[in-house]
């Protein structure tokens, strides 16, 4: 392939990745009214929208693209994946972006967890948290999400159940 195709192909890319990650921020604005699911969970005045994405959407970015770089840079492994939380005030919708984030992720049957500190970022002109995360084989994932906002003495806790395809 010669560099002009692989230039083209790599704007491509990026291109794709950046409009697949602008349409999944889109969908993780609280819509009024949303419904208790997989990816959305109140407690008390937080509302939490969880995402798990590909690995290789961030790592379609251009060089020196901002997201490209993000949490040291997007790992390669077959089974690595982008963890997105997303949080509002539940009352009035607005984002919450001045918080300390960490994830605990343990599959079904197994003992203890992985506990991830998830990395405030700015895309797209709004804040979500999160961080790269290993998922290997089919499993179905508890994803205990605390949230601290500055001078809240315990953290708020979101519990997300995520089924992992076999890829």
């Amino acid at each position: 392939m010669s560099n002009g195709s692989r230039q083209a192909a790599s704007g491509w890319i990026a291109r794709i990745s950046a409009l697949f990650v602008l349409a999944f921020l889109t969908a993780l604005s609280p819509p009024a009214g949303a419904a208790q699911d997989e990816a959305y969970r109140r407690a008390g005045d937080l509302a939490a929208y969880l995402g798990v994405l590909p690995a290789a959407v961030v790592r379609g970015h251009p060089a020196g693209h901002p997201e490209g770089a993000m949490h040291g840079g997007a790992p390669r492994g077959r089974h690595d994946y982008h963890l997105v939380v997303a949080l509002f005030d539940a009352a009035s919708g607005a984002r919450i972006e001045d918080a300390a984030v960490t994830a605990t992720i343990s599959g079904l049957g197994h003992v203890g967890g992985r506990r991830l500190q998830l990395e405030p970022m700015r895309i797209a002109g709004t804040i979500t948290y999160g961080e790269f995360v290993s998922l290997p084989g089919s499993d179905r994932y508890t994803i205990t999400v605390e949230i601290r906002r500055p001078n809240q003495a315990v953290p708020t806790r979101v519990d997300f159940t995520y089924q992992h395809p076999a890829r």
